[in-house]
């Protein structure tokens, strides 16, 4: 039988879950400032970065094509919930919609981080039509959420390098 987790268990891994995210949220605003249609590189922000009362959302982040939410959960224990558009609409940007999510779980690997945080990806539901939530979040009005506009950054193109001698 398990014993149950101590408070400086629950402390040290809400501390790598929050790196982990914030690390997450940083490659995906770089994943997106790399698409060069502006209405898709708009994303709406949510931020409570200092409660960690049960069922509290500590960052949110909605845009056209990804989602993502760290929010605290069961036992005082952080949790990241993910979600991508499926929509052929977006055909030309599947690309970014693959890499996030093999981002989410690269970063969330058990030996990506000193404490195993696998179980933090929470997938008792996943947001499947990030547009649909983007809008209705827009048209509700801004209660809780700021507009943020992503710098467009080309991406750099590779160059194969030749084998020298």
């Amino acid at each position: 039988m398990k014993a149950p987790p101590t408070n400086h268990d629950i402390l040290t891994y809400n501390k790598i879950v929050k790196q982990t995210y914030f690390q997450l949220l940083k490659e995906t605003k770089a994943l997106l400032a790399s698409i060069e249609a502006e209405p898709l590189r708009f994303t709406l922000i949510k931020e409570d970065k200092h409660s960690t009362a049960p069922n509290t959302v500590i960052n949110e982040l909605v845009s056209p094509l990804l989602y993502m939410r760290l929010a605290v959960y069961d036992e005082g224990k952080f949790g990241i919930h993910y979600g991508w558009e499926l929509t052929p609409t977006f055909g030309e940007y599947y690309h970014i919609m693959n890499t996030f999510v093999r981002l989410v779980y690269k970063l969330t690997m058990a030996n990506a981080t000193s404490v195993n945080i696998e179980d933090c990806i929470r997938t008792d539901y996943v947001i499947n039509e990030c547009s649909a939530a983007y809008e209705h979040l827009e048209e509700r009005g801004l209660r809780h959420h700021t507009f943020h506009l992503i710098p467009y950054k080309a991406k750099p193109i590779k160059r194969k390098l030749r084998k020298v001698a």
